[in-house]
């Protein structure tokens, strides 16, 4: 079965979970964790741990946070939709499934995909992510290799799409034909300056119909 492997946070949802802890309950002064990523002194998990470890605790507010994310509205429609055409949407994300569980589960769609991300639980008011070291598709860097879950997907069946909007989303991303696969901010960019091809977007909903559209000219 053809399968859509996609990313979450600014994929799936307008608003990244880490942006906006850090916009919202960062102390002043807190070290620029993302900076470090960048320039390779710490992993990408690294990054995301350090700045909710450092943000102030406040559980209600990470709550509200997470109800701001904004998930593509036609989330749930598209979803469907995509299993009844006849494809597998796989969930792949550097960031942490608690948030991304409340937020599939409230679009009533948690039972439909399949999710590989971050273990994590709020702990004191502030999010504890834990290394998923148990998953086969563990990554020392991100804690999710999305890479590996594309390969995966693609020993079941060579039709495999693609989404993200990251710098982690780059290999991935290049693992797919150009035809599937669809980028935004980060890794749009990433990949115009490789001069790849892809399709981009702006909302999750695009990603969705142009898979679909896709059926139509799937190689025989």
């Amino acid at each position: 079965m053809p399968t859509l492997v996609t990313d979450f946070d600014g994929t799936i949802t307008r608003h990244d979970f880490y942006r906006l802890v850090i916009d919202e309950l960062l102390p002043p002064n807190t070290p620029n964790f993302w900076t470090r990523y960048v320039e390779g002194r710490i992993t990408h998990f690294d990054a995301l741990q350090l700045t909710f470890a450092a943000a102030r605790p406040d559980q209600e507010r990470l709550l509200d946070i997470v109800d701001r994310m904004e998930p593509d509205p036609d989330l749930a429609d598209e979803i469907r939709l995509l299993r009844r055409a006849g494809w597998d949407v796989v969930v792949v994300s550097a960031g942490c499934r608690w948030y991304i569980e409340r937020i599939l589960s409230r679009a009533g769609v948690l039972d439909l995909v399949e999710i590989h991300a971050n273990d994590g639980d709020v702990v004191d008011g502030r999010l504890r992510m834990a290394w998923p070291t148990a998953s086969p598709h563990f990554s020392p860097d991100t804690g999710i290799d999305k890479t590996r879950v594309v390969l995966e997907a693609r020993d079941g069946d060579p039709v495999v799409a693609f989404a993200g909007n990251g710098p982690p989303d780059l290999e991935p991303a290049l693992a797919v034909e150009p035809r599937l696969r669809w980028g935004r901010a980060d890794l749009a960019d990433a990949l115009d300056a490789r001069g790849e091809r892809y399709h981009r977007f702006d909302r999750w909903a695009e990603v969705a119909r142009g898979v679909r559209e896709s059926s139509r000219i799937r190689p025989g």
